[in-house]
C-alpha cells in the first residue's frame, strides 16, 4: 500500500512556501519561492502549480497523493474555496482558489486561513501536542490567531473567527488598519514595536535607538536585553496589551494551553513578566492556573504543517461519509 502523501502550501506576502508531508507529519520534499507579486491571480496561481509539481515530482510516490492544501494570509471561506480578502496578495480577493487549483491539477484541494493553519500545525505536531483546547498567537507584521476547541479549528459561521489581533484593548488607541482602533496588533506586533519605539524616542534621548534609523523590530529586541530604558518600556507595552488580550481569552475560553510564537515573540522574556502580571489582574483563579504558555515550536513549518494535517482530516471524514452512504 503506497504511502498517503498531501502536498502543503503556506502562501506568505512575502514567500511560498510548499512541501510534501506524508500522514505522521514527516516532510518528504519542501520548496520555496517568491510571492509574485503580480496584479492578477492567475500568475500567484501559475507559481502555486509549478511549487506543487516540483513537490509532486519529487515527493518518492505520486500514487499517495491525495490533495493539495492552501494556507492563506487572508480571509477565507474554507467551504466555497474562496479568498475574501487578502491584504497582502490582493490579487486573490475573491478568487474561487480551490476550483482553479482543482482543475490544473487534478487534485481535491483545501483552503484555510494561515493563522488557523498554524494553530493546527502547532496541535499536530509542535508545542500545544496531546491538548484538545488550545490557542495559538503568532506575534509577526500582524497579530494572527487561531483557536482550537475540543479539537476542532474555530472558524465561525462566516469563517472569520480568531482574528485575536484585532481585540480591541486600548478603545481610543492607534488606529488599526482593520477599520478599528486601539487593536493588540497596533500593540504586540513586530510593526507595532518599531512603531512605539520611534514614538517614545524623544522622551528616552540616552537611548541608541532614539537615533538609528531604519530601525528593525530585531534592533529594538538587542537594545531590550542590553537593558536599554526604551526597549524595555516598549517590551512593557507589548507585555500588557497582550495580557490584556489573553486574559479575556482565558476567562471566555478557558483554555489548556495559550502557544505564542512569530518573529516578534523572540522577545518573550521581555514581555512575558508583564503579561503574566495582566493575566493575574484579570482572570478568574481557576481558568488562570489551568492555562499554560508555551513558545510555538515548529516556526516556518506549522502553517504548512496545520494545512496538511487540515487535509488528511477531510479526506478521512469523507472516506467515512462515503462509505455509511454505500452501505
Amino acid at each position: 500500500m503506497s504511502k498517503q502523501i498531501v502536498i502543503a502550501c503556506d502562501l506568505g506576502g512575502t514567500n511560498l512556501r510548499m512541501a510534501a508531508i506524508d500522514s505522521e507529519g514527516k516532510i518528504l520534499y519542501r520548496t520555496k519561492r517568491e510571492t509574485p507579486k503580480a496584479d492578477r491571480a492567475d500568475e500567484v496561481v501559475g507559481v502555486i502549480i509549478e511549487s506543487a509539481e516540483e513537490c509532486r515530482k519529487n515527493a518518492g510516490s505520486s500514487e499517495g497523493l491525495l490533495a493539495i492544501a492552501i494556507a492563506a494570509p487572508a480571509t477565507v471561506n474554507a467551504d466555497k474555496g474562496i479568498i475574501l480578502k487578502a491584504p497582502n496578495v490582493p490579487a486573490l480577493d475573491g478568487f474561487r482558489i480551490i476550483a482553479a487549483l482543482e482543475n490544473e491539477l487534478n487534485l481535491h484541494a483545501i483552503l484555510e486561513n494561515d493563522a488557523n493553519a498554524a494553530a493546527v500545525g502547532e496541535n499536530w505536531m509542535g508545542a500545544s501536542k496531546g491538548f484538545k483546547n488550545s490557542i495559538c498567537v503568532t506575534l509577526g507584521t500582524g497579530v494572527g490567531g487561531g483557536i482550537i476547541i475540543n479539537g476542532t479549528i474555530l472558524r465561525g459561521v462566516d469563517g472569520t473567527a480568531g482574528e485575536i489581533g484585532h481585540i480591541c484593548v486600548e478603545p481610543f488607541g492607534a488606529p488599526c488598519g482593520c477599520g478599528s482602533r486601539g487593536c493588540v496588533e497596533q500593540y504586540s506586533s513586530a510593526t507595532a514595536i518599531v512603531r512605539q519605539t520611534q514614538e517614545l524616542a524623544s522622551q528616552y534621548p540616552k537611548s541608541d535607538l532614539s537615533h538609528k534609523t531604519r530601525l528593525t523590530s530585531k534592533d529594538v529586541y538587542e537594545a531590550g536585553i542590553k537593558g536599554d530604558e526604551l526597549a524595555l518600556e516598549v517590551f512593557r507595552r507589548q507585555g500588557f496589551y497582550l495580557g490584556i488580550a489573553m486574559g479575556g481569552l482565558i476567562n471566555v475560553l478557558n483554555p489548556e494551553v495559550i502557544v505564542i510564537g512569530g518573529g516578534a515573540a523572540a522577545g518573550w522574556d521581555l514581555f512575558m513578566p508583564h503579561l503574566h502580571e495582566q493575566i493575574e489582574k484579570r482572570t478568574y483563579r481557576e481558568p488562570r492556573l489551568r492555562a499554560k504558555f508555551e513558545r510555538a515550536i515548529l516556526e516556518d513549518d506549522a502553517g504548512i504543517l496545520g494545512a496538511a494535517k487540515l487535509a488528511f482530516d477531510k479526506i478521512t471524514v469523507e472516506k467515512k461519509a462515503k462509505f455509511i452512504s454505500n452501505n
